[in-house]
């Protein structure tokens, strides 16, 4: 009889045991889901971020290029203007 009595509760001993770690093991994964989803959530920020700079770059390079036009214009024209002051000079 004493035997039997010590098996139930060995047997409920390992029931807890077994239930402690299942609700260890559920908060583990609950925290590492969170962290995980923690870490998507910055790496999406990230993403995003860089995605803006780089259309930032894109578009300080196409302000680049209209300005290197303008000041090729504004040479051209400066060469232009010296050729006819150098003609007025003659006259």
């Amino acid at each position: 009889r004493g035997r039997a009595g010590r098996g139930k509760m060995a047997a409920g001993g390992a029931a807890d045991a077994q239930a402690r770690f299942g609700h260890s093991v559920k908060g583990l994964l609950t925290e590492k889901v969170t962290s995980c989803g923690t870490d998507v959530i910055a790496l999406t920020k990230q993403v995003l971020k860089g995605s803006r700079s780089a259309e930032l770059l894109g578009q300080a390079a196409r302000n680049m290029v209209m300005q290197e036009d303008a000041i090729l214009h504004s040479e051209d024209s400066l060469r232009k203007m010296a050729i006819i002051t150098t003609h007025l000079q003659y006259q």
